[in-house]
């Protein structure tokens, strides 16, 4: 759920910090102080990597295809969480691969024109999909506090869908501007390892690289959260308030009444789990980066990669996670998932399903409105 990233910072703070921890390394290397390696961690790190990047891969393209396929027009919240997914995705893509190899052979193998690509996608992707949940909370706020009032439409969201992107690639140009490749972290090394070359982030001072990624800091991570924190309370409040409400009414339906309840108390634990998951799967890194960004020389030399590796990975499993909360703890999500697996085709959505969790616990509308504002 970043980069300053919420996320950018960890290619940033890798990338950044890459100079002077290979300048360290010759150190290391001319005064024959090896670092500590283990070959069993090497081979657990790339192993785990290899698990997030193939659940990832699976979980959202099983996700916007289940999307596909639903019967009837798409909906604002299946538009959003198709969008986090595609993002999720490139994420996958570019974040994964490209990573994991540079920090085991930290040395950039792919050349100049990826040198500088892969970091402005990786900044994309990655402010896509945290903008991606902050709209999917607003959208949920919306929904479930004013349940009468504005609601965003389809051409609405598409229109937020483009400017998220337009925003994330505004944002990411200074990583395609100010990386380039350099041989200059490897000059004390005796040839051919003279000859390697890393990719490095190049400002003009000091002063406006730290000014840039603090600002991505606090617009992919901490902000966002805070956001996703007052949507998810207030909804949080309003269900529960909902919940105690029916509590003391007598209803004759008492089974209807126990089902509500049930469903409100799952939405709860769901909202929790949302903003949780962001928050946990994105500070380590972060706080990473804030270090390698502020005070590098308090980062272990020996163990700066595995470090970066270990955060890194955990960041990255947010896109096993987004999977799971926003499309299979869903009942209807579950059987389709089923369809495909078994069957290998897509069994048409029944109108009695709901199509996304917390798609049908506002009981202040009728369920025909609910089917065509809401998941």
């Amino acid at each position: 759920m970043s980069s300053a990233l919420f996320d950018m910072p960890w290619w940033q703070a890798l990338l950044n910090s890459t100079l002077s921890l290979n300048q360290s390394n010759s150190s290391l290397f001319l005064l024959d102080v090896p670092c500590w390696q283990s070959s069993a961690m090497t081979l657990t790190l790339v192993l785990c990597y290899c698990l997030v990047l193939i659940l990832g891969l699976l979980g959202n393209i099983l996700l916007i295809c289940i999307i596909m396929h639903q019967r009837g027009p798409p909906n604002v919240t299946s538009i959003l969480i198709a969008n986090l997914s595609v993002s999720d995705i490139l994420v996958s893509v570019f974040c994964l691969p490209f990573t994991v190899v540079y920090t085991l052979m930290d040395h950039w193998i792919f050349g100049a024109l990826l040198c500088r690509l892969m970091p402005f996608m990786h900044c994309v992707s990655v402010t896509v999909s945290v903008l991606s949940l902050v709209l999917i909370a607003v959208e949920r706020h919306q929904l479930i506090l004013h349940p009468s009032g504005w609601k965003p439409s389809i051409p609405q969201a598409y229109i937020a869908v483009l400017i998220v992107w337009l925003l994330a690639c505004i944002t990411s140009f200074p990583f395609l501007a100010f990386h380039l490749l350099s041989s200059e972290p490897y000059s004390l090394l005796p040839a051919p390892l003279s000859q390697l070359q890393a990719c490095l982030e190049v400002w003009p001072s000091q002063h406006p690289k730290l000014a840039y990624t603090t600002s991505l800091l606090l617009f992919q991570y901490c902000c966002p959260l805070l956001l996703m924190l007052l949507c998810y309370l207030r909804i949080f409040l309003r269900l529960r308030r909902r919940q105690r409400m029916l509590e003391r009414q007598c209803s004759r339906n008492r089974e209807d009444e126990h089902r509500r309840m049930i469903h409100s108390k799952r939405i709860n634990v769901m909202l929790v789990t949302l903003v949780a998951a962001f928050a946990v799967c994105w500070l380590p890194l972060n706080a990473f980066n804030v270090v390698a960004d502020w005070h590098q020389e308090a980062l272990p030399m020996c163990y700066h990669n595995l470090l970066f590796s270990l955060c890194h990975l955990l960041a990255m499993s947010s896109t096993c996670v987004n999977p799971i909360i926003y499309g299979y703890l869903n009942s209807n999500f579950r059987k389709d998932v089923a369809s495909v697996v078994l069957h290998c085709h897509f069994q048409p959505l029944k109108d009695s399903y709901e199509h996304f969790p917390m798609s049908t616990i506002n009981t202040d509308v009728s369920r025909t409105s609910f089917r065509n504002n809401s998941v």
